[in-house]
């Protein structure tokens, strides 16, 4: 059973529940075995997740978005527009904040809830002024010695018209030039989808955490199976061979660290994910500034050579 059928199938047990009138010990008792039945199938589903399941789970509609993090983690947040070049990209939110009480320039890729947040935020793809939001708050963090920490969530960067005319590729590539550089503490987050480049450029970091149920991947499942099959739909299948788990890539050395989500997603319960970021952001942030900037940048350096090696 897929998980959109798992839901499917506890939202019509949790309406029969509803409709319970609890006037009588049979019906306390009949409510009681509904609750445990969908216990049940939850725990059941969750305990042997695919790969096409944690690309479900990533993308889920009530997944919190990267505002929801920020709001959560930071005592203030004062954000910051403009790439100074061209405009504002509404997918890339960026700014000054505290965290428990050390400034923290905060850098973030956004997604929308609703269709009008979406269409504000182009469905969470950046456009090149995007990254160079990125790349000017970065070097200010440098300037002022403010450790940078990221949130991806992206299917990734807007591949469109006007977006490859203002030098898409060419952003993406300064972005990873300017994070390799940067003499201060650099912790990046997948929070949901990580796909390709559009990812990538703000995940040069000392270290990378990833949710549990996130995904993290070269391209898109869909596309995937469109270049190799000529077939979308057989976007299931592709996710089963292309590694994008947390899991997989904690295995192969590329992320640091999985922050553990609670049974059906952190959707269904964000303070216990909230939580474990916290504390491992305390923990990392307080090792990263103990070293020194030549340290730190010789570290990051082995880091990213040793991925792929043997």
């Amino acid at each position: 059973m897929s998980l959109p059928e798992m839901e499917k199938q506890i939202k019509g047990l949790q309406q029969q529940m509803a409709q319970i009138a609890m006037d009588s010990p049979a019906d306390e008792k009949l409510r009681l075995e509904l609750s445990t039945l969908i216990a049940n199938i939850k725990k059941d589903a969750y305990a042997r997740l695919t790969p096409g399941d944690k690309v479900y789970l990533a993308r889920h509609p009530l997944r919190p978005n990267a505002k929801y993090y920020i709001e959560a983690l930071f005592e203030d947040f004062l954000e910051l527009h403009g790439d100074r070049l061209f405009g504002d990209d509404g997918s890339i939110m960026g700014g000054l904040a505290t965290f428990n009480g050390q400034p923290v320039t905060v850098l973030a890729q956004m997604k929308g809830k609703t269709l009008e947040e979406n269409l504000a935020t182009n469905f969470g793809m950046p456009h090149p002024e995007g990254y160079r939001k990125v790349i000017r708050l970065a070097r200010q963090a440098e300037k002022f010695g403010r450790p940078i920490i990221t949130f991806i969530d992206t299917p990734g960067a807007y591949p469109g018209i006007g977006a490859e005319e203002r030098g898409q590729a060419e952003a993406i590539a300064q972005c990873l030039m300017q994070f390799m550089e940067l003499q201060v503490p650099v912790i990046a987050i997948v929070i949901g989808e990580g796909g390709s480049g559009g990812a990538l450029a703000l995940s040069v970091a000392d270290r990378i955490f990833m949710l549990e149920h996130s995904i993290y991947s070269v391209l898109s499942p869909e596309g995937f199976a469109s270049i190799l099959w000529k077939d979308s739909t057989r976007s299931g299948e592709a996710a089963n061979l292309m590694k994008l788990t947390a899991q997989d890539l904690k295995k192969f050395g590329i992320v640091d660290t999985i922050i553990k989500e609670p049974v059906g997603g952190i959707h269904t319960w964000p303070d216990f994910t909230i939580g474990q970021i916290r504390e491992q952001l305390s923990r990392e942030l307080e090792l990263l500034e103990s070293q020194k900037p030549a340290v730190l940048l010789q570290n990051r350096y082995k880091k990213f050579r040793a991925i792929g090696a043997e």
